[in-house]
């Protein structure tokens, strides 16, 4: 494993793919590691050298005490980027990590070549959602919101007809430092960048799923409405569209970043 230290944090990271290749990195999703992208490893390494990495709080990087921030996680990646002495690259990021990528698009443009927001939001509200949450997991740990979690991230028939990605995801969240998931909870309770992403500059794809009620496609296709110059598609998936339309996902964003 490769850890290295930043804002106070150590984090996870893996490279995967040519080191002459530029640069594409993944942001995964509340109560996930870097292993969700494992679909999507075979054919982006043809084109990008892959940088994973686990979010604060999740995976093998450390949970510092929280509550976070967005801006903290996406100093994350800045920090990532400046340690491992890469100037800019392109950046993917679903759910939490497409928030992540929005405080990117619009605070370094400078970092990014391109951006893929996926199943993501500017604004996730009310807060009485995650304060919910929060508590759940202060209460009863993360077997309290395992099955919920389960049952928002992947559509009815991909639990009937994947059931060893259903299991492979309910190990990954189980994983989670409950203190973590807590902390990046509170991150998009407080989250507001809604007058911001007017302002992004970079070229932006961004991604939703038909059958995702976390983030339904209506919210995810007026982020893209704000976003001049962006792209819009629909999958056929629930919120974690990188798995679910793993195919089509993969082929998507490999023809938007080259």
């Amino acid at each position: 494993m490769n850890f290295i230290n930043v804002n106070g944090a150590k984090l996870h990271y893996r490279f995967d793919g040519a080191v002459d290749r530029p640069v594409l990195v993944l942001s995964n999703s509340l109560g996930t590691d870097l292993t969700m992208w494992d679909l999507q490893i075979p054919e982006f390494t043809k084109h990008f050298r892959v940088l994973r990495y686990d979010m604060r709080g999740h995976g093998a990087s450390e949970a510092t005490p929280g509550p976070y921030t967005i801006e903290q996680l996406a100093l994350d990646v800045v920090g990532l980027l400046d340690g491992l002495e890469i100037e800019q690259a392109n950046f993917c990021g679903i759910s939490i990590g497409g928030m992540v990528g929005i405080w990117l698009a619009r605070h370094v443009p400078e970092r990014l070549m391109k951006i893929a927001l996926c199943n993501t939001a500017a604004y996730k509200g009310p807060a009485e959602i995650y304060d919910t949450r929060i508590a759940s997991v202060r209460s009863g740990g993360i077997d309290a919101v395992v099955n919920g979690s389960l049952k928002t991230c992947f559509s009815a028939s991909y639990h009937d007809r994947a059931p060893s990605e259903v299991e492979k995801l309910r190990s990954m969240v189980l994983a989670t430092s409950p203190e973590g998931y807590t902390a990046c909870c509170a991150a998009i309770r407080d989250m507001d960048q809604r007058d911001t992403v007017c302002r992004i500059s970079v070229p932006t794809l961004v991604i939703a799923g038909s059958e995702d009620l976390s983030m339904p496609p209506s919210v995810v296709q007026s982020l893209a409405e704000e976003i001049p110059g962006s792209s819009y598609l629909e999958l056929a998936a629930a919120h974690l569209s990188n798995i679910e339309a793993a195919g089509p996902f993969t082929a998507e964003i490999i023809k938007f970043m080259r």
